[in-house]
């Protein structure tokens, strides 16, 4: 009904899920990545969880559509299925014409197709939605299912997206192997209010719309405490608000078409996730800061890190400026080159002094097609650029203060220069390569890399610069502060 009076090609706010519309900020991209490394380089079952509305779905559907060819998808859609009924849906997606034979056949013949699909260089995987609803028994056949294996190979994935009553569930001392086998955990947050109006707007726009931004800050206000952050709960009050300013025959969405949208679906404020929690004390802040450092790795979060410094708050750094669609693909694209990104966190993994950080011989597969010195250079400058900064004093006679601070982009805690080179040219390409140290860390014991921006004389020094950082870093990473 208001598509031509917005200049929509196509309704922005469907509750269904259509790929098109992926909202890839507020670490829902990030999350995306994370679970297609984990299914393509990691064994182990992988849980993601979330509010009802928040978008799993949406990400289990993404995952379909960006999974490498060679992994192999069967989606259960149905989490309601008996342990025999899911054996019979997995036979059947792998087309195996299995009716009325006993559980053990069916298993059977299921592990001979899957050692088949890895003979064929192919690994198959089962997307389990609503999984908070599964049966146990269902659940625990998925389990048998996981266990399948030739050598020491496994021969099946799973991820299970359910509610947080799934979290309950795997509590429960039944499901005890089950729980054991997770080894990735993933919890799909709601949006908060500065995210909320980017996500309004990005529907907006994929749905076709080329003008202004059209929803006013009460606007996206209400919106935020109807909702909670949650999608869905955002696209029904957005969707009726357009329809109540498209009646008003107006362009900007106010306060007033929210609240008639609040009536209509009967939704009142919801209880923030954000809100109080954002006026927390810094402690608090520091602490939820050391949560997204470690929200895709699996067990406890790092141990705290007495060289880094929580990030500082919006006060002391302004907020981030908008991005065109050019830099937000490019901070995306810094993400992805980066490798699995972890946001610089208040507390990290722990690691030797600086001055005794691991030697790190850099190894980067690079084409054939061009040599290996040409693409591992960036590396090995930075690396010898990083070693230096811990190195050096103040020029002798200048009058300036030695460099005691940094501002850290993020950490890695696997050594991947191949990936690291990636982000490095992107930088070179803004001509920052000069401001970008990588410093080699240990973290569990393995050998990993902190990426770092700048020289400062102080912490302090650092912390004013955080905002004069390019922009699209400031969308794709969490800066924190990282003294020596």
């Amino acid at each position: 009904m208001y598509l031509e009076h917005f200049g929509l090609d196509e309704h922005p706010f469907r509750i269904t899920p259509v790929t098109d519309f992926f909202f890839s900020g507020a670490n829902r991209g990030e999350i995306l990545d994370a679970l297609i490394y984990s299914i393509c380089e990691v064994e182990g079952i992988t849980k993601v969880s979330g509010e009802v509305g928040s978008g799993k779905t949406m990400l289990c559907r993404m995952l379909l559509e960006k999974l490498p060819k060679h992994i192999e998808t069967i989606y259960l859609a149905n989490p309601s299925l008996s342990r025999e009924e899911m054996l019979y849906a997995v036979a059947d997606a792998l087309g195996l014409g299995i009716g009325g034979e006993r559980v053990g056949v069916i298993m059977h013949n299921i592990q001979n197709r899957l050692a088949e699909k890895v003979r064929e260089g192919k690994r198959v995987v089962v997307l389990v939605d609503e999984a908070h609803a599964m049966p146990p028994d269902t659940l625990e056949e998925l389990r048998l299912l996981y266990n399948l294996q030739v050598g020491n190979s496994k021969l099946l994935q799973i991820t299970l997206f359910g509610q947080p009553e799934l979290n309950e569930k795997l509590e429960q001392p039944n499901m005890r192997q089950l729980k054991d086998r997770i080894v990735h955990h993933f919890h799909i947050q709601p949006l908060s209010r500065d995210t909320l109006e980017s996500y309004l707007m990005f529907r907006m726009r994929a749905a076709g719309y080329r003008g202004p931004d059209i929803f006013s800050p009460d606007a996206v206000k209400l919106i935020a405490g109807a909702s909670g952050g949650l999608m869905r709960r955002v696209n029904i009050l957005a969707d009726k608000s357009l329809l109540a300013a498209f009646v008003e025959n107006t362009h900007n969405i106010e306060a007033r078409h929210v609240r008639a949208a609040m009536r209509d679906s009967e939704l009142q404020p919801a209880r923030s996730p954000y809100g109080k929690k954002l006026a927390m004390g810094s402690a608090v802040a520091a602490l939820l800061l050391a949560s997204l450092a470690a929200w895709w790795m699996p067990g406890k979060p790092p141990a705290e890190d007495k060289h880094a410094i929580g990030a500082p708050t919006d006060e002391a750094v302004g907020r981030p400026a908008k991005l065109s669609k050019d830099d937000s693909q490019a901070a995306a694209y810094d993400r992805e080159a980066a490798g699995w990104v972890k946001p610089g966190a208040a507390a990290g993994a722990p690691e030797p002094a600086a001055g005794n950080a691991p030697q790190i011989t850099p190894q980067v597969t690079v084409a054939d097609s061009e040599p290996a010195d040409v693409k591992s250079s960036l590396f090995e400058q930075r690396l010898a650029a990083g070693r230096q900064l811990l190195d050096r004093d103040a020029p002798a006679g200048t009058g300036q203060e030695k460099s005691v601070a940094s501002i850290q982009l993020f950490y890695n805690e696997e050594l991947q220069p191949a990936r690291i080179e990636g982000f490095l040219k992107r930088a070179n390409g803004l001509g920052k390569l000069h401001e970008i140290y990588l410093l080699p860390a240990r973290f569990a014991g393995k050998d990993g890399l902190r990426v770092l921006y700048g020289a400062y004389p102080s912490a302090d020094a650092a912390r004013k610069a955080i905002s004069d950082l390019p922009p699209r870093y400031r969308e794709a990473f969490t800066p924190s502060i990282y003294t020596f």
